[in-house]
């Protein structure tokens, strides 16, 4: 098999390992190292400076039934489908396909996501209409902790990105994955918390950090859970 590196090079491994693989070399590693990226669904391997591609073939076999073994433990990607429980800015509702009701909604009350239209879209619907609670209820969440430190937020959008979960320009533009309307309340709050305090602090300083905090008592807590769960954040397509 012909494993790709970061720069888009491959090499060679003898025998098909049953598993796909990122490459990244590391002047500052000192050894071989191989980890799981829960979100790209596959093994990272780090090649330390002067490793022999030999030696690093050789480690990545040795560990196959380990990485094997972590992979199968990652949910399987699935759809939204009728009757799913999800949760939206830390609540949970129960999906309802009903395509006479007109347009897709929650009914709040009742914790109800009434999904419009034919059943074969009901995936594609849900994912709209988190898209678009996730653009009002982000911007509004914004705005208020932004007000409390004198800053002002110039736009919020909602992007599908896996490289990071927000980020904030020097423009006081920010971006917020859509997947994190599924996460709890708490993790909300923090990252909100995060990307505002990036309003007044563009680096992740000592100062940054006890803005973070000082906007969040839960800031700690919601970093540990997306560093725990937040693959979890990936398992609808």
């Amino acid at each position: 098999m012909k494993i790709t590196l970061l720069s888009g090079k491959t090499f060679d491994v003898n025998a098909d390992l049953g598993f796909d693989m990122k490459v990244v070399y590391s002047a500052r590693s000192r050894r071989l190292s191989l980890r799981i990226d829960k979100k790209d669904r596959m093994a990272v391997l780090t090649i330390p400076r002067y490793c022999s591609k030999k030696k690093a073939v050789s480690f990545v076999e040795s560990h196959q039934d380990w990485v094997l073994n972590n992979l199968k433990k990652i949910p399987e990607l699935k759809n939204f489908h009728n009757h799913d429980k999800i949760s939206l800015f830390g609540q949970i509702y129960t999906i309802e396909h009903s395509p006479i009701r007109g347009n897709t909604r929650l009914d709040k009350k009742n914790h109800i996501l009434y999904v419009s239209g034919g059943i074969e879209f009901l995936h594609r619907r849900v994912k709209d209409f988190i898209k678009k609670l996730a653009l009002e209820e982000f911007t509004r969440r914004s705005n208020i902790v932004a007000d409390k430190i004198g800053k002002r937020v110039h736009n919020v959008c909602i992007k599908d990105t896996k490289s990071r979960w927000a980020s904030c320009s020097t423009l006081n533009n920010i971006n917020y994955s859509w997947r994190l309307a599924l996460a709890p309340d708490f993790v909300i709050r923090y990252i909100v918390a995060h990307e505002v305090s990036h309003l007044k602090h563009q680096d992740h300083s000592a100062y940054f950090w006890a803005l973070v905090e000082f906007l969040e008592d839960d800031a700690e807590k919601g970093r540990d859970w997306l560093t725990e769960n937040g693959h979890l954040l990936y398992i609808y397509k």
